[in-house]
């Protein structure tokens, strides 16, 4: 057994997420945790101030980060600055750097809900009755609007990206640790994006996942691939969350779940060796 390490578990137990209980989730896996680690909870808002005292940083259920923006980049200077080691890694090019990767992949012709952010490229997106407007440094649906086309005329470009909205038959998430799948989730009805189930993977479906892992680059973290069935039955990405994505770990059997704990502190030993 390696030499136990100490955590800083950065976690808002307090935070209202629609359909999901973050504090539950981390209780879980703090409490889980504690068999390896020296671990302390605390608010994001807090993470700076402590975070040299601890061996790592853990950043799990924190929240939107739109909401703390300015305390969130000091605590990301500082960090890189210091040599400090946070988990997730602060390299992560998915929902942790924005959304505007969802136009890097859109330009380099990966499965992804097409995305442009300037008005002169509106002719790239596919026919739609609405379009989905939602700002770059969103999260949570926080500023998501549905408009017409007639409607995007008078949008205010600049910090925005803008898709088709696709009439999707169900959303599904594909769960890693590190570069390892651990659970799909689905969402059968397209209305309860939290109204969650097991689901089985086919092998096209795992290859579509790891493409995103792959194309991410982190060599260690907890990696959730959200995407949609689209009506012609290709898997399309929504978003790639790399940096606190939520687990719905009470939805899945307990032997995943224990799974999961085993692959998330083996992937922090290693991160921390």
């Amino acid at each position: 057994m390696p030499d136990r390490r100490s955590l800083l578990y950065v976690t808002d137990l307090a935070y209202p997420a629609r359909g999901r209980r973050y504090g539950d989730e981390d209780v879980f896996l703090t409490s889980r945790l504690r068999e390896w680690f020296d671990l302390a909870l605390c608010h994001p808002l807090d993470a700076a101030a402590l975070m040299a005292r601890f061996d790592g940083v853990v950043v799990r259920n924190s929240g939107p980060v739109l909401h703390y923006r300015e305390e969130y980049a000091r605590f990301r200077d500082r960090a890189l600055a210091e040599g400090v080691r946070v988990y997730n890694p602060l390299t992560g090019r998915g929902d942790m750097a924005g959304k505007r990767y969802l136009l890097d992949l859109t330009a380099a012709g990966h499965p992804v809900i097409p995305t442009v952010d300037r008005p002169q490229d509106l002719h790239l997106l596919p026919a739609a009755d609405r379009f989905a407007v939602k700002p770059e440094e969103g999260a949570d649906s926080i500023g998501l609007r549905f408009l017409t086309r007639a409607e995007l005329a008078g949008l205010e470009w600049g910090g925005v990206l803008v898709q088709p909205r696709i009439d999707f038959r169900y959303e599904v998430s594909f769960y890693f640790v590190d570069d390892a799948f651990q659970y799909a989730l689905h969402a059968p009805d397209p209305a309860a994006r939290w109204v969650l189930e097991p689901y089985e993977p086919s092998g096209d479906d795992l290859a579509f996942a790891r493409r995103f892992i792959a194309w991410n680059t982190l060599d260690h973290g907890i990696q959730r691939v959200d995407a949609c069935r689209a009506p012609d039955g290709r898997l399309l990405l929504v978003e790639l969350e790399d940096l606190n994505p939520y687990l719905s770990l009470d939805l899945v059997p307990e032997e995943t779940r224990e799974g999961f704990v085993r692959a998330m502190a083996d992937s922090l030993h290693h991160f921390l060796a």
